[in-house]
């Protein structure tokens, strides 16, 4: 194991200062090789220390121009900031290089997702979920940007894949719900609401819909 790979070790096990330690000291033995830089960001990234982190990425590019995972941990640096279009820029560069991997196409569509502007982000999240068709999150917010867009069919069956991995996913039982309700189909949106509440019984919204339903057959009753 090279010094790379144990300090990328010692981050999974959370023992920072160490991986610090040795991202440092293979910088200091290669100073112009980006992916030193490029690592050490990724260590500042996730203990939450954007300038620094900030830094080392810039750096990186500094050094080579074509350093895609620079560009991405830069979007991932302003994502976390919400300071979306500048993490949109920069994971368009880093595709635009080459990063070709569901993370940045996912990144990217929740970019415009952010920003609401749903249907500018639909062919990213598609895209990731072709690269990554078993990842929950990825299907799951692909589903609410196909809902925001009016896409309620489509929407309907992402979440029903989003059950398929994850029976237990509160939410894709409550978007079920709402689509359900949307269709007048009552006994299949409750069904839905009452799914999210019992994986869920804190779930504020499906307890909302549920109420919606159940005041409207009485009122039929009535």
């Amino acid at each position: 194991m090279d010094k790379t790979e144990q300090a990328i070790e010692l981050m999974k096990e959370q023992k920072y200062e160490k991986a610090a330690e040795l991202f440092n000291e293979i910088i200091e033995a290669n100073p112009e090789e980006p992916l030193g830089y490029i690592n050490f960001g990724n260590l500042l990234l996730h203990i939450n220390d954007f300038e620094r982190a900030q830094r080392f990425f810039e750096r990186a590019i500094e050094l080579d121009q074509y350093a895609a995972t620079a560009y991405y941990g830069l979007g991932n640096i302003y994502y976390e900031q919400s300071l979306y279009p500048k993490a949109q820029e920069n994971f368009q560069k880093a595709i635009e290089i080459g990063l070709l991997e569901a993370d940045a196409y996912f990144m990217l569509g929740m970019t415009f997702y952010h920003q609401e502007h749903f249907k500018l982000a639909l062919p990213y999240l598609q895209r990731a979920t072709e690269l990554d068709s078993e990842d929950e999150e990825v299907l799951f917010q692909y589903g609410l940007t196909l809902a925001q867009s009016d896409h309620l069919k489509d929407a309907k069956g992402v979440f029903e894949k989003v059950l398929k991995l994850e029976s237990q996913h509160s939410d894709a039982h409550y978007n079920l719900g709402v689509i359900a309700l949307y269709d007048e189909d009552l006994t299949q949106a409750l069904h839905h609401f009452d799914e999210a509440l019992e994986i869920q019984p804190e779930h504020t919204l499906a307890a909302n819909g549920k109420g919606q339903i159940e005041q409207l057959l009485n009122n039929t009753d009535l």
